[in-house]
């Protein structure tokens, strides 16, 4: 009798930033204050308050 393995399928790898699309807020907005965001034909703003909070508005 011959027992045949089947192969199995690796095991998912656990997520990493770089994976999940994290990025630091400070990194996307350069001179500190603002920058802009484009989701399909919308434009967003990101900035980030006094109070080191980030605020996305429309």
């Amino acid at each position: 009798m011959l027992i045949q393995k089947i192969p199995t399928a690796p095991a998912p790898k656990p997520a990493t930033q770089a994976s999940t699309g994290t990025y630091n807020a400070r990194d996307l907005i350069a001179d500190g204050v603002q920058t802009t965001i484009q989701l399909d034909e919308k434009t967003y703003v990101l900035r980030i308050t006094k109070a080191g909070k980030l605020i996305l508005t429309k």
